[in-house]
């Protein structure tokens, strides 16, 4: 019998949101090749978004949005549809910060999520 492994899909992360035109919403990501799930930042100086960089200090350092679906901007910008706010809750064992983030940078981004309303569980 096969083993079947389930890859991350669009919105797996998402437990339950209040409503999805009110929490979602289309963001400008400015670069790098992004699952579904990734934490993201917003870059202070284009409102454009980015992977969540913990110790950045272009804006990205602080956690703003959870990409949705896979988006490949390496080449330039894309528009990408995120999770910006809530009332949401998210699987934290589905979202990711991309590097090697040490456990005070996972819950302050978890914390600054929760401030938009983005309860990690």
């Amino acid at each position: 019998m096969p083993t079947l492994t389930e890859t991350r899909h669009a919105g797996g992360f998402l437990v339950w949101e209040a409503l999805r035109d009110y929490c979602r919403s289309t963001v400008i990501l400015a670069s790098g090749n992004l699952q579904p799930g990734t934490i993201l930042g917003k870059i202070t100086a284009s409102g454009k978004y980015a992977a969540h960089d913990p110790v950045a200090s272009n804006g990205t350092q602080t956690a703003a949005a959870i990409l949705w679906d896979s988006v490949d901007a390496s080449g330039g910008d894309k528009n990408s549809v995120v999770l910006i706010r809530g009332p949401a809750i998210v699987n934290q064992y589905e979202i990711t910060i991309p590097g090697t983030p040490t456990v005070p940078q996972i819950a302050a981004a978890h914390a600054a999520l929760l401030t938009l309303g983005i309860l990690v569980r």
